[in-house]
């Protein structure tokens, strides 16, 4: 990967992981991963005002999480899970890090079975 190319990965990912970072903002994704919705089924759910939750779904959409149609006067927005998928790849470098982890303390509970086990016995 050359250096431009990281960087711009890098950039996508600051991109995504800011949008991420906002309850409000997951919580919209979440209910796109259940299919199209306009921006007022999305509003319903929140105490907020039809204008703050067009920001929220701007920074989706500036992340490349959302993406909004036009079909005659309704603009359904969707969800986009390319980005998603690139923040599922970055995060599977790690996955033998938890898998050892998760390995040890399934070890050690095993080990505490085992003793409590015999104390019984």
């Amino acid at each position: 990967m050359t250096t431009a190319s990281a960087t711009l990965e890098d950039d996508r990912l600051d991109e995504t992981f800011a949008a991420l970072a906002n309850p409000t903002r997951r919580a919209i994704l979440a209910r796109l991963a259940k299919g199209e919705a306009s921006v007022n089924d999305l509003a319903a759910p929140f105490d907020m005002t039809l204008p703050a939750i067009s920001r929220h779904i701007k920074v989706l959409e500036h992340a490349g999480l959302i993406t909004r149609g036009r079909r005659a006067q309704f603009r359904p927005c969707t969800i986009a899970p390319a980005p998603l998928a690139e923040v599922a790849g970055w995060t599977e470098q790690y996955r033998h890090i938890w898998d050892d982890r998760f390995d040890r303390l399934d070890d050690y509970v095993q080990h505490l079975q085992t003793a409590q086990n015999r104390k019984e016995t």
